[in-house]
């Protein structure tokens, strides 16, 4: 029921009105609703709060890739989220290029699938890396062999399996690679006009930059969709004590397998004596048994020891341990 007006307010208008105050058709047009098309094939299923919300779930896992893929890839990762935007997942599929790294993975327990897309040239930088090389990616465009996707593959399992603490704010998830696909074709895991979210992060390795985008269709996050919002997201939010991020980082060193070795000595031989050599025979090496031994952690000589037996192994008891200035 409309606002009634007391008879004071009817004289004031109707004056007003007389001597020019008051527009009738401006009054009018102020009455009018503003009406906003909607376009019914592009339904806004995410809103603002729903892509802010996803920004920092995946700023929390471009931390987490920062730290850990420097462990495989041994140089410095950069990454930051660079934008998040909703579109049809026609558009996503139509925009990629050929070949292209697509990591299928199932969202468990959530019901569908998500997709991460890395770019070509990270993918080979990745390769050059994990094969010992300066990490360049390629000049030319080309597939990806057999022995690449293997390694493609590791590498994605390991950024897949960061996905879960930033996550768990929401959902304690359980992801797994379902399959990596270099067509965009094969990679058709809902209808061409439903709703994906994309975050997309910039990844730098080393001098290399590309992207790595994250495709969230609304039909895999539709039961949380009432969690993506930053008020429940702070209300669930617990910070890390430093006790704890420390005990986190020595978990992670503890995972790296760095050889050790310690070299009894060294001896020149020629080819003949060496092709020769008998269960018995003895080597005669340029250090003495009472003499300390090197012992490499990497390729860094890092102490000097005394060689001896543990039990029924042979062992080293440190003497000296080396520092970098030494």
């Amino acid at each position: 029921m409309g606002e009634v007006l007391s008879q004071n307010e009817i004289d004031s208008l109707l004056a007003a009105l007389s001597t020019g105050e008051l527009d009738a058709d401006e009054m009018q047009k102020k009455d009018e609703r503003q009406v906003r098309n909607y376009d019914f094939a592009r339904p806004a299923k995410f809103s603002k709060e729903h892509l802010r919300t996803l920004e920092i779930i995946y700023e929390h896992y471009g931390r987490l890739l920062s730290t850990n893929l420097p462990l495989y890839l041994r140089k410095s990762v950069q990454i930051n989220v660079a934008s998040s935007e909703t579109v049809v997942f026609s558009e996503f599929s139509n925009a990629l290029s050929n070949p292209v790294i697509l990591g299928i993975v199932n969202f468990a327990p959530l019901q569908g699938q998500i997709i991460i897309e890395i770019s070509s040239n990270l993918g080979f930088t990745m390769i050059d890396r994990m094969l010992g090389g300066p990490g360049a990616p390629i000049d030319k465009e080309r597939e990806f062999s057999d022995i690449e996707l293997v390694i493609l593959e590791k590498m994605m399992i390991v950024c897949m399996q960061l996905m879960k603490d930033p996550w768990k704010n929401v959902l304690d998830i359980e992801p797994f690679l379902e399959r990596i696909e270099t067509n965009p074709q094969f990679a058709q895991i809902i209808a061409p006009n439903d709703m994906i979210a994309i975050v997309t992060l910039n990844v730098k390795i080393g001098d290399i930059e590309g992207f790595m985008n994250m495709c969230l269709p609304f039909a895999t996050v539709e039961d949380v969709i009432d969690k993506l919002n930053t008020k429940f997201w702070y209300s669930t939010m617990k910070e890390a004590s430093d006790e704890d991020y420390s005990r986190y980082v020595e978990a992670m060193i503890r995972r790296v397998d760095i050889p050790v070795k310690a070299v009894l000595g060294n001896s020149v031989i020629t080819v003949s004596d060496f092709a020769n050599l008998q269960c018995g025979d003895i080597i005669r090496l340029d250090t003495r048994a009472d003499q300390e031994l090197s012992v490499y952690v990497g390729n860094i000589k890092k102490f000097k020891a005394m060689p001896g037996k543990s039990e029924d192994d042979y062992a080293v008891r440190v003497t000296t341990v080396l520092r970098e200035e030494e």
